[in-house]
């Protein structure tokens, strides 16, 4: 099949919003798509196993304004990551992207994520066979290292590994992953970033695409990475500030929308979400950061979260009275430069 929206054809720079389980589900991304055109989504990490053994519908199902939309991989086993991967392309996913990254035990346990750094000729085996299997586009995401493996040397070695398959495409999260002794929550925060090493390796291997993932929460740090490398990836400040998604629009010189005329096309999807049975807490929980940093924005908050919003009317109430708080915070500026 052909993708609608091909990421190799999309304006540069990559910016993406890196997959986040539990978060990054398809409510998320609807949410999120209406901010920028251009940003590459991914899905939350799905497992070989679920896939293949378990419900893929509903693993794979996504809303067409999701495009363009990457795949994340969980697993080891070549083949079964073939199959999966031509699954995604049959169901006109963008790109496939193996997770080599994630510390959590489960994974570990199952070898998958960020443990797989350790084996980079399996890793290279995995993608050789889902670039055999598809036409799309097949990428890898990975740390910087994991418990003894912490040199720059060796993280070059792994990629350079993957690469001989053909494979040019790297998101670095720069951190290493400390799978014994830190929870998989503290090894997003306590290993230290480490940016220059994802800059020497662009430097290195200037004929990778290298894409840096870590700590980045603005537009101008985006900007300052991108002016080494060729993409950035955005995680939690996406989901939790999902309004930078829309500043971020300035790189491709978009007009950046208004917060009301995304909700205005949120409201109908959401009353789509309700009316196939879904509850209406696990869709607002994705926009509670909506008006962040802006006057009414805890309220806003409050009257979305935890199961208080019963109805679409509820969200509708929340609006309005959002609506009402930014405009008395204008009248009163206004009322003080009055002279």
């Amino acid at each position: 099949m052909t993708n609608p929206k091909n990421i190799e054809n999309t304006q540069s720079p990559r910016i993406s919003v890196a997959p986040m389980m539990d978060w990054t589900t398809r409510d998320y991304r609807f949410f999120a798509r209406l901010f920028n055109p251009n940003i590459i989504l991914y899905t939350e990490m799905v497992t070989t196993g679920a896939i293949l053994f378990g419900d893929a519908a509903r693993h794979l199902a996504y809303n067409p304004e999701e495009q363009p939309i990457v795949l994340q991989l969980g697993g080891s086993n070549p083949q079964d990551l073939a199959r999966c991967s031509k699954m995604a392309e049959d169901w006109d996913y963008n790109e496939v992207n193996l997770n080599v990254g994630c510390p959590s035990d489960r994974v570990q346990n199952n070898k998958i994520g960020a443990c797989l750094m350790a084996e980079p000729d399996l890793v290279a085996e995995c993608i050789a066979a889902m670039r055999h299997a598809v036409d799309i586009p097949v990428t890898v995401k990975h740390r910087i290292g994991i418990d003894e493996m912490q040199s720059y040397e060796q993280m070059l070695h792994f990629v350079d590994t993957v690469a001989k398959t053909g494979c040019n495409n790297f998101i670095v999260h720069a951190r290493i992953a400390l799978l014994q002794g830190l929870s998989p929550k503290e090894n997003r925060d306590v290993p230290p970033l480490r940016y220059d090493d994802v800059y020497r390796l662009k430097q290195d291997r200037p004929d990778l695409i290298i894409e840096i993932n870590g700590g980045i929460k603005t537009l101008a740090e985006t900007q300052q990475h991108l002016k080494q490398l060729d993409g950035v990836m955005i995680g939690r400040e996406a989901y939790h500030n999902p309004y930078l998604l829309a500043e971020l629009g300035q790189l491709w010189n978009l007009e950046a929308p208004d917060r009301f005329d995304i909700m205005a096309q949120m409201m109908p999807y959401i009353a789509k979400r309700l009316q196939e049975g879904a509850p209406l807490s696990i869709i607002t929980r994705h926009i509670l950061g909506l008006f962040q940093n802006l006057p009414g924005a805890r309220k806003w908050r409050q009257a979305l979260s935890g199961g208080n919003a019963k109805s679409l009317q509820d969200v509708e109430v929340a609006l309005l009275n959002i609506q009402a708080a930014m405009q008395r915070t204008e009248d009163y500026l206004l009322d003080k430069q009055t002279p």
